[in-house]
């Protein structure tokens, strides 16, 4: 079992049904870093969160994004699944594209948590090359091995952790 940071812990011991988005400006990917949940250092991945009883998919994402990235989107479609599963945290990840419509980036919160256990430390849009500059295991493994940021709009509809 890896060693889980305490900011993370409401997420472990359970299977959690996140949606996740795939934004682009200027040929850059919007990307949220948080803290060290496992065995990184930091992770960046695509923003979103957990689904709550009662909302809608779209309306979640919608929620999750102007929470974490400050950023008015609109869901314009279902990309690809992403099963997770690493001791202790589980989630399946369902992506979409998303068309930015207003906001202003600004590094959000989750408001779920209090101040002192806050995950998210930074959000930015990237270029490939500075997410292929970034470790392995410090982003999100949709980022792994892209050949160009097209790639996360042909990715296959489903992937399952290897």
């Amino acid at each position: 079992m890896n060693t889980l940071n305490p900011n993370a812990a409401a997420y472990a011991g359970k299977v959690r049904l996140r949606v996740c988005g795939i934004c682009l400006k200027d040929n850059k990917l919007l990307l949220v870093r948080h803290q060290p949940t496992l065995h990184n250092t930091a992770f960046w991945a695509p923003p979103g969160g957990g689904l709550q009883y009662g909302e809608s998919v779209e309306a979640c994402l919608v929620r999750e994004v102007l929470e974490e990235t400050g950023l008015q989107t609109k869901v314009k479609r279902f990309l690809f699944v992403n099963e997770f599963l690493e001791e202790p945290l589980q989630a399946v990840e369902l992506f979409f594209e998303l068309e930015l419509v207003g906001g202003e980036l600004t590094t959000g919160i989750d408001p779920e948590a209090s101040a002192d256990q806050q995950l998210i430390e930074e959000v930015a849009f990237l270029s490939l090359e500075e997410i292929r500059q970034i470790p392995l295991r410090d982003k999100h493994r949709v980022l792994h091995y892209l050949f160009s940021l097209d790639d996360l709009f042909g990715l296959p509809h489903h992937f399952v952790q290897a």
